[in-house]
């Protein structure tokens, strides 16, 4: 207390007064701030725990909806590889993988993280399900490649792949390695043709041979069993190989590349024949009324059409007195032009004419003088790099467009298709069997038995059950004889089989060229088109236009056929040309000498391993093994349409 009175009493100590106070004053503060700090720290700390908390709860969610996805992808996945998969699922299965997308923009190529793509799905449709392509696929851009999961899947099962367009987006092929798998594909069946008639000679030779009878018979069952073996080994690694080009990771390519090439082609052929003045627009015209059949009429109209794309003049087609139907094209199809019907009162000149001639007149291909580059089996050189990569043969692509064009039906032909399909009961899977006999058996073609045709229809269903899944056998069947699609439903109880009696009668020669006759065959072409696969005579013009416009409504389509005759070809074409790729020493005086890089022109396969040809670089002819050689595309220069 002294001390306090001393300090406090005295002036002299003034300033240990102030001394006291500074000191007392700089304690509190320190303790009201060391006390804050310690608050802050403390609430600082609660709000991290509770962001953290808030973060751990969110990544939970995220992690139980990413479960919930993946389960959700998980079952569509499963069903599409058992082959279950409907046209709803599938469309949810798309738009769970959008979705996918949209929530985890990381997950997109070049960012680093995975990336793939959900492949064919296998669908089995009602008729009611398909979409009818303008007979041709569409005449819309996209419509024909758009109806790929309607009109089912050769190898993978009875349905085919969702449409690149809705597809998650993809990576594109390389050309080498599209080439090669189709290669491996073809010689795929290139070494069952040779080795099956190989042993087949052999097992012949056996059973007509002399000696021991039972020795004999066991021989004839052992070649027989390796036969058996060796089909279901090459089923096998056909359907092998249709499921690597599902799940390779290029599909949804295949689809949205498929579907710009035909986008573009129809812009440019709608270009070209909706000029702004007709009047002083350069035209080409071509007479409907050659002297053979439908499917030969309509390749010469594709003929045509092909010179005034490359020439770029407008087609005007004259149809008017068509003997299939006397009111003309456009009763049946719609017209070729919108805009420009016909010549005008400008003088036509005869083919080739001259540059600044307005109006050209074409001649029938096989009366062409001078040839140009141009005719098939040429493509256009600007589509060429394309084509080759997406397509096992461009100009069976090339010539579809066309007919995708030109086949685009007036409402009573839609009509009349729709009903066809509904009252035949349409469905897939479905093989398409086109039997020609009539007016072609012994002038053009040879007589084929129908068990000859269903070996290769039996053939395709094994394909499809290789893996154990059991499907309905269905064929549709159209012929110019209606004795066949009685002989085959009698001779095979155990197939649907889908046909038309009284149209094929209405396709004898007596009555062909009538309206009644011209419905049935229109109709005949359009669902052979629709079919999966396609059995056959390329003899016939008629199978060849159904697999041309089978083109528009996949990807490619080049392998889906078995032709029992020729291989395909365009009446009146150029050179078919093939490159040899492995050289060849002759084994018999049949047989040609081919170096690597000889060109071949192909005169036909034989289907046993061996094709026949001529060696351009000896003009030597003879046969050769199908396997060395492979596909010359043939391109020539055509116009640009730039801006289209």
């Amino acid at each position: 207390m002294l001390l306090v009175r001393q300090l406090f009493g005295s002036s002299a100590n003034s300033w240990a007064r102030a001394l006291i106070f500074f000191v007392l004053a700089w304690v509190v503060l320190v303790y009201v701030f060391v006390t804050k700090l310690t608050n802050s720290q403390n609430q600082l700390a609660t709000s991290e725990n509770e962001i953290n908390a808030r973060r751990i709860n969110h990544a939970l969610q995220l992690l139980e909806q990413t479960k919930q996805r993946n389960e959700e992808l998980k079952l569509l996945i499963d069903e599409l590889m058992s082959e279950q998969l409907d046209k709803q699922s599938a469309l949810k299965l798309v738009q769970r993988l959008q979705e996918n997308d949209a929530q985890n923009p990381k997950l997109n190529p070049g960012d680093g993280e995975p990336f793939g793509i959900i492949a064919a799905p296998a669908v089995n449709h009602n008729w009611d399900d398909l979409q009818l392509m303008d007979i041709a696929g569409g005449g819309g851009g996209s419509r024909g490649i758009a109806s790929e999961a309607n009109v089912g899947s050769a190898f993978g099962g009875d349905g085919n792949t969702i449409p690149g367009a809705n597809a998650v987006a993809g990576i594109e092929p390389t050309l080498e390695y599209e080439f090669t798998r189709r290669r491996i594909q073809t010689n795929i069946a290139e070494i069952w043709n040779y080795f099956s008639s190989e042993l087949g000679k052999i097992r012949k030779q056996v059973s007509q041979g002399s000696g021991a009878a039972n020795g004999n018979a066991d021989l004839e069952e052992q070649i027989n069993q390796v036969l058996v073996q060796g089909a279901e080994h090459k089923r096998s690694l056909l359907s092998d190989m249709d499921r690597l080009r599902q799940t390779d990771g290029y599909e949804a390519w295949r689809h949205k590349e498929a579907k710009d090439l035909s986008d573009l082609v129809q812009r440019r052929l709608n270009y070209l024949q909706n000029p702004s003045d007709c009047q002083n627009a350069r035209k080409l015209v071509c007479k409907l009324n050659k002297g053979c059949g439908y499917g030969c009429q309509l390749h010469h109209v594709v003929y045509c059409f092909i010179v005034a794309y490359a020439t770029e003049r407008t087609l005007i087609l004259k149809s008017r007195g068509w003997r299939y139907h006397k009111g003309g094209w456009e009763e049946v199809f719609l017209p070729v032009s919108n805009t420009c019907h016909d010549a005008g009162s400008t003088n036509a000149y005869n083919w080739p004419g001259k540059p600044n001639t307005q109006v050209l007149v074409l001649p029938i291909i096989d009366s062409l003088m001078p040839r140009p580059p141009y005719l098939p089996l040429a493509v256009p050189e600007d589509l060429a790099p394309r084509l080759k990569r997406l397509h096992g043969d461009p100009i069976v692509w090339w010539v579809g467009q066309f007919l995708k064009y030109l086949l685009r039906p007036q409402t009573p032909t839609r009509d009349f298709l729709l009903s066809g399909m509904r009252n035949l009961g349409w469905e897939h899977p479905i093989v398409g069997v086109h039997v020609r006999r009539t007016d072609k058996v012994g002038t053009e073609a040879a007589f084929h038995s129908i068990e000859e045709y269903m070996t290769h229809v039996e053939d395709y269903y094994r394909t499809l059950e290789i893996n154990g899944t059991a499907v309905v056998r269905r064929i549709f069947l159209a012929s110019d004889d209606a004795r066949v699609i009685e002989e085959a439903r009698k001779k095979y109880p155990q197939y649907q089989i889908v046909g038309d009696p009284e149209v094929a009668r209405m396709a004898a020669v007596s009555t062909r060229y009538t309206d009644t006759a011209l419905n049935g065959i229109i109709l005949d072409i359009h669902l052979l088109s629709l079919s999966d696969y396609l059995v056959c005579t390329f003899s016939s013009q008629v199978c060849r236009v159904a697999y041309e416009i089978m083109q528009t409504m996949y990807p490619d389509a080049s392998h889906r056929f078995k032709s029992l005759d020729d291989i395909y070809y365009y009446g009146g074409q150029n050179a078919h040309n093939r490159r040899v790729v492995i050289a060849h020493k002759p084994r018999t005086h049949e047989d040609l000498q081919l170096k690597v890089g000889d060109l071949v022109s192909v005169a036909g396969n034989h289907w046993d391993g061996n094709s026949k040809g001529k060696n351009t670089r000896t003009n030597l002819g003879g046969l050769f093994p199908s396997f060395k050689v492979e596909e010359k595309v043939d391109t020539a220069k055509l116009p640009l349409y730039n801006g289209i």
